[in-house]
């Protein structure tokens, strides 16, 4: 039988809306959007370069809660209410997925709550990275 377990941050989010931050299924790894919400403060930061660091952050926290890393991304979604707040992100997610080279998709969306300038999404498969940057 396939392993599928649940990850959690510790957001109230998830409780509140009934998901996980990611579900390891087997050798996959699925992460949940996730932005720049500091879940131990649940404080998020006003610049979206320090979100897109914070957004790195707790997906590298899940990412390595599910035993693999960046290495192993292969897909990553960028959700952003700008499309001029990207382009300034683009140093943190060179650092963070450079290496992997994911496919990848940016989308201009609404988020949940005004204060979110990003959110990222990840797939990764366990085993299947290179060395790690982050």
């Amino acid at each position: 039988m396939t392993e599928r377990r649940a990850i959690l941050s510790g957001s109230t989010f998830e409780e509140r809306i009934g998901y996980a931050r990611a579900v390891v299924d087997g050798d996959r790894v699925y992460v949940s959007g996730t932005t720049g919400f500091d879940y131990a403060t649940m404080t998020i930061p006003v610049d979206v370069v320090e979100q897109a660091e914070q957004c790195v952050r707790n997906i590298g926290a899940a990412l390595a809660e599910a035993g693999c890393g960046f290495g192993d991304v292969v897909r990553v979604r960028y959700l952003l209410p700008a499309r001029e707040d990207f382009e300034p992100c683009w140093p943190v997610l060179r650092r963070a997925f450079g290496e992997a080279r994911p496919a990848a998709t940016m989308l201009v969306v609404g988020l949940a709550d005004p204060r979110m300038r990003i959110e990222i999404e990840v797939d990764a498969r366990r085993g299947s990275g290179r060395a790690e940057k982050r």
